[in-house]
């Protein structure tokens, strides 16, 4: 590496916006936490509806009509992976979910739409 290069570290998931999920969350029978993608994501049924993203905000799973209605391209915007955007899941910045009742709304969409899909038998 050459004098003044920087090797980018990924920045950890924020952990207070993890707890306040959980809180929004609760306990069930059919929710489960993995890290994934640098982040935290709450499953329900073996599906992920919502994940505290390592590089800020929410990543929240939706219906792909209703997710791109609610797009607005400063706090809200589609989710890209490798250069694709994933359809029916949308990027959630910090700034819009700082209110308990913002965070409650995004949370609630992944949950209702993860647990509106059929669970997923368990890997042997």
């Amino acid at each position: 590496m050459s004098a003044g290069a920087r090797t980018l570290i990924p920045m950890a998931y924020d952990e207070e916006l993890a707890e306040r999920v959980r809180d929004v969350v609760g306990i069930g029978a059919d929710v489960s936490e993995r890290r994934m993608f640098g982040g935290l994501a709450f499953l329900f049924g073996g599906h992920m509806g919502v994940a505290v993203s390592r590089e800020g905000g929410l990543m929240v799973r939706m219906e792909p009509a209703a997710a791109t209605a609610l797009v607005d391209d400063i706090s809200v915007t589609p989710m890209v992976m490798q250069g694709r955007e994933l359809d029916g899941w949308l990027r959630v910045t910090d700034a819009a979910v700082t209110d308990d009742r913002d965070l409650t709304a995004w949370v609630d969409r992944g949950i209702r739409f993860a647990r509106s899909l059929p669970p997923k038998k368990p890997k042997r």
